[in-house]
């Protein structure tokens, strides 16, 4: 759990750089072997692409840095539950882990709205661990939005 938490601290990290342009703050990394390969921060605002969440990135420069689609053996922090499009790719990149900050009440894949991880017609199993520094990830989300609702009254 210790490992988690600094790992999750790194996700943390990207998050707040999303923030800072003005990106919904969901920031990933990817660890395999004890080393952060891969790391990634929404931006989709940015880039005018749904496609760029933050575990999207992360896949997409763990693959290149790996030289393989395949991420067997790797571990996906990120603060928040990813998303059904999030999901699907982890499943096909064979993320052997998938660790998470705050739920995604809306949108979730991973337990909340959806838990694919519990349908037994997938052929590749991903490990979960829920809930590492939730309160930071669920804070800086939540502050996130309340700024931009006070920005628009």
């Amino acid at each position: 759990m210790l490992h988690d938490e600094m790992y999750m601290h790194e996700a943390l990290y990207e998050a707040r750089l999303a923030a800072a342009k003005g990106e919904v703050p969901i920031g990933a990394v990817i660890v395999r072997r004890g080393v952060i390969i891969s790391r990634g921060h929404n931006l989709k605002e940015l880039g005018k692409n749904a496609q760029l969440h933050a575990e999207m990135i992360a896949l997409k420069n763990a693959s290149e840095y790996l030289n393989s689609w395949r991420l067997t053996g790797s571990t996906l922090y990120v603060t928040i539950e990813p998303c059904l499009m999030c999901a699907g790719a982890i499943y096909q990149a064979r993320i052997l882990r998938v660790v998470y900050g705050a739920q995604d009440w809306k949108a979730g894949a991973f337990g909340s709205l959806y838990d694919l991880s519990e349908d037994p017609r997938i052929n590749h199993k991903v490990q979960l661990q829920k809930g590492v520094l939730e309160q930071e990830c669920a804070q800086i989300m939540s502050g996130f939005f309340e700024k931009l609702r006070t920005k628009y009254r």
